[in-house]
């Protein structure tokens, strides 16, 4: 498949899923995908982002050795936020390797905290930076001031995707 070609085909769920089964959990072909990712300029870099994100999705597996790219690229001023948001998304599925959490954490309470940022994207971090509190329970403390600090402003999605995390840290309690 001439994956470039079939991008630039339509953005449609079910050319996404064209995209996703024929990867299946090829490596090599899901290196292909986020290299196109990357640099595959604005329009394929943001048809590229859906089919990647459902990749790792099924396979997580196949975004490890990409983290660091990855995190980069999602941080980067003035991209697309479907970039973003399907970088976020993929990033709740997969475990971070250590030498990068402290980075995810940083840029998922950018993400929250920055006002404007579309709610999926802060709702993804949310449950990003809840699976980071798991081994770093000192930040609960820190995500509770800024879900609180945001709870008045947000939507019912984020709304419930915080209510979640609260419910659940005040049971550990």
């Amino acid at each position: 498949m001439d994956l470039q070609a079939q991008l630039q085909l339509e953005h449609s769920k079910g050319n996404c899923q064209l995209i996703v089964d024929w990867i299946g959990h090829s490596q090599q072909r899901f290196d292909k995908l986020f290299t196109l990712f990357l640099t595959g300029g604005y329009r394929i870099t943001q048809r590229a982002a859906w089919p990647v994100s459902y990749c790792v999705e099924a396979h997580p597996a196949l975004i490890s050795k990409h983290i660091g790219k990855l995190l980069t690229f999602i941080r980067k001023p003035g991209q697309h936020p479907a970039v973003r948001r399907n970088g976020v998304r993929l990033l709740q599925h997969v475990t971070v390797p250590e030498a990068y959490q402290g980075e995810l954490m940083d840029a998922c309470f950018d993400f929250v905290a920055t006002p404007g940022e579309p709610v999926a994207i802060k709702a993804f971090a949310l449950t990003i930076l809840g699976n980071l509190a798991a081994g770093y329970p000192e930040i609960i403390p820190e995500i509770r001031v800024l879900i609180e600090d945001q709870l008045p402003h947000q939507t019912p999605a984020f709304t419930s995707r915080a209510g979640k995390l609260l419910r659940q840290w005040d049971k550990i309690r």
